[in-house]
Parts: C-alpha cells; sequence; structure tokens
C-alpha cells in the first residue's frame, strides 16, 4: 500500500485507549479553556483521524506563512495550506503551557483536544493578507472561504494536540465517516492496491459516476473510494446525509460488487480551488489512494479559479513533494451523438448543442417541482431521492 505523506505509517492523534482518554479529560475539567472556531475544529478532526500526518498538531506563524509562500513548512514539509488554530480572545489561556480545547459544533462545547501550547502569536493585518491572497487567490470577502478566514481571530495558536473525540462526524455520520487509518484498513481487506479517490460534496449525477467508471478503467484500479465532504458547506449545498442515500443508492443497483467504497470525512469546506485540491491530493495518500481524480474547477467557487488551475498546480509542485498521482479530468456529459457520457476535451467535434446540460438552478427546479431530469443526466432512483429532499423544504 501507498505510504502516507511524509511518514512510514499514519500518525492519527486521536487517544484510542479507553483509560487514557478518561485520565485526559479529567485533566482537561481542570485546565484554561480555548472554544475553537469551527475551521480549527475541522483541523483537530483531521489531525485526529491521521489525515494529516505527519502533523503533529497546530502550526505556529513561522510555519503558516511558509506553507501559504512556499507550500512547505520552515522544516520542508511538504504542505499546501496552513494548518491553523486562530483566536480572537486568548486572555483565558494566556501562560497557560496546556490547555483544553473546545467543541463548537457540539451542544454544551465539550472538550475535543488537549494542547500543549508552544506559541501565541499575534498575526499582522499584512500577514493575514498574505495568507489570504497566497492560498485562495483571492482577497474578496464574497469568496465564502476567504470571509471564513478573515472572520477568524487573529492570535495563532500553536502546539501539538492529543484529540479525544471526532466531533459530531461519528456519530451523525455512523457507517460514513471514517478516519484515514480505517480506509487504510478497508482498503487492505479488500485486497486492494491502486485506488482512485473520488472528492465530492454534492449528489453523484450520470456524468460523475461514468467519470469513476472512466478513471476505474483507464488506471486499471481496484477500486474507487467515493470521499465525501461531511463538514460545513455554503447555503444551498444539499445536506450530507441526502448526499449519502444518492450515492449509496447509485452504487448498489449500477457498480459491480467490491469495486466502489462509500465514505466520508469531517471538514470545512475551503474553497480555495487549487491549493485545496493539492490538500485533497495529501490527506487522499494518507487514507491509502494511489490516484486523486481532479476535474475542471475542482474544490472552487464561482469564478475565482480557471477550470484547469487545479490541475495545473500539479505540475508546479516539485518533482517527489507526494507519492499519489492525478488522474485529470474535464467535464463529463452526456453525448447526443454517441448515445453516452463522454470526456468533453475527447470529442471534439461536438458542439454544446450535442450534450445533455442542465444547469443546477434548472436541476433544483425540476426536483422541486417533483419532475426528474432526464435518464441521460441523473439515475432515476438518484432523482426520486433528490425529488423527496426538494419537496419536503
Amino acid at each position: 500500500m501507498i505510504n502516507p505523506h511524509g511518514a512510514d505509517a499514519p500518525t492519527p492523534l486521536l487517544v484510542i485507549d479507553a483509560a487514557a482518554r478518561e485520565q485526559l479529560l479529567e485533566e482537561a475539567s481542570q485546565l484554561p479553556s480555548l472554544l475553537l472556531s469551527s475551521a480549527a475544529a475541522a483541523n483537530a478532526v483531521m489531525l485526529g483521524g491521521g489525515y494529516f500526518t505527519p502533523l503533529p498538531g497546530f502550526m505556529n506563524l513561522a510555519d503558516a506563512l511558509s506553507v501559504s509562500q512556499k507550500m512547505h513548512t520552515v522544516d520542508g514539509l511538504f504542505w499546501p495550506v496552513p494548518v491553523l488554530n486562530l483566536a480572537s480572545d486568548v486572555s483565558a489561556i494566556e501562560g497557560a503551557p496546556r490547555i483544553a480545547l473546545r467543541d463548537p459544533n457540539v451542544d454544551g462545547n465539550p472538550v475535543i483536544a488537549v494542547m500543549d501550547v508552544e506559541a501565541i502569536e499575534e498575526i499582522s493585518a499584512e500577514q493575514k493578507t498574505l495568507m489570504t491572497e497566497q492560498v485562495y487567490g483571492t482577497l474578496d470577502n464574497a469568496h465564502p472561504g476567504v470571509a471564513v478566514f478573515q472572520a477568524q481571530g487573529n492570535f495563532c495558536v500553536s502546539g501539538p494536540i492529543q484529540v479525544l473525540n471526532l466531533s459530531y462526524f461519528a456519530t451523525d455520520f455512523a457507517g460514513t465517516f471514517q478516519t484515514a487509518v480505517e480506509i487504510r484498513a478497508e482498503i487492505a481487506s479488500r485486497d486492494w492496491n491502486k485506488v482512485v479517490a473520488f472528492q465530492t460534496r454534492n449528489p453523484m449525477h450520470l456524468a460523475h459516476e461514468e467519470l469513476c467508471r472512466m478513471a476505474m478503467e483507464r488506471l486499471d484500479a481496484d477500486g474507487v473510494v467515493i470521499h465525501m465532504l461531511l463538514g460545513k458547506l455554503k447555503t444551498g449545498d444539499i445536506p450530507a446525509d441526502v448526499r449519502d442515500a444518492c450515492i449509496r443508492k447509485m452504487v448498489d443497483v449500477y457498480f459491480p460488487e467490491n469495486s466502489v467504497m462509500v465514505s466520508g470525512y469531517g471538514f470545512d469546506m475551503l474553497y480555495a480551488g487549487p491549493r485545496e485540491a493539492v490538500l485533497h491530493a495529501v490527506f487522499r495518500q494518507n487514507m491509502g489512494a494511489t490516484h486523486l481524480i481532479v476535474g475542471r474547477d475542482h474544490a472552487g467557487v464561482g469564478d475565482y479559479y480557471g477550470p484547469f488551475d487545479a490541475q495545473a498546480i500539479f505540475e508546479e509542485i516539485p518533482e517527489g513533494s507526494m507519492e499519489i498521482e492525478i488522474f485529470a479530468a474535464d467535464h463529463t456529459a452526456w453525448s447526443k451523438k454517441l448515445d453516452k457520457v463522454v470526456m468533453m476535451s475527447e470529442a471534439p467535434d461536438h458542439k454544446p448543442e450535442d450534450y445533455v446540460f442542465l444547469s443546477g438552478t434548472k436541476v433544483r427546479e425540476l426536483l422541486s417541482d417533483g419532475v426528474a431530469p432526464p435518464p441521460e443526466f441523473s439515475r432515476p432512483e438518484v432523482a426520486q431521492i433528490l425529488m423527496d429532499h426538494y419537496q419536503s423544504l
């Protein structure tokens, strides 16, 4: 199996031993505490599950600036996006060598991790602007990722952590949420060697299904992991439980047995386009995937990134930075000429009218009216689940 990024074995920070966890919880009750932002809590979950191997915790300011500008830490570890714990008010933890980190996304704000504080550093306006521009490629506050990052505090609280739980993901998405360690174990149990990962934050329609099939066939892969985002999305996105039901129905009906794993991870979408695509590759390697499908405008939003920027960035990364490879894909759509789904870049004789295209707005209108999109766009079983969702709103 492919090695994790920068390590011989995964380094999940979740404390598995029950007695050790209870001892840490008891200690945490006596420690000064910090209520995390949702983004920092998501980082803790990713660190806990081994997705952010080999990081030991939250980055300090020097590493954050280095990662933003050069895509590596001060010590030279390749990493595309700063992993930060930003706070607005640190008065309750100033001078404390060890603190409890509280979860903002669970009622009662229980302790999610214990942290050894190595530094509390104030980020200047210039430094925050630099990080924003380098990671997101824009300073526009209308960009959802920029808005979230800018709204977080200006104190960088860094140091190693011990994670005590995985927030609401393990309970609310039981059967779908998995750690990187758990996915690696399942891949091994399936006896897969060449594994394709498909990132999604949406239900999968016929074009997505066929893209996974194309990647598997062209790479001669043993299987594909459909890996869905379970964390916070932007307003209007389909809820995770509905997406999960759609994807599982598609897999059950239309894919051979033992060819697809359906899984999910807990993170808040950054919408950082190219940089986030690289982050997606890093943590897919950590979960055991050898290839990641990177399509048009991967991890993008609006018109902030070019259609293939998320593929081009992999050409700029120094050789040997990661072991995982990408499967570069164009849009896929149903060809009226060929009566099948094609990758649009592979059909140069086609005009726009030769494809079955539906805008997201049109699809939502149809589903809300109880009308299924055409079968060239969406499987009828998937359409039914989505119609039920929209008509329940």
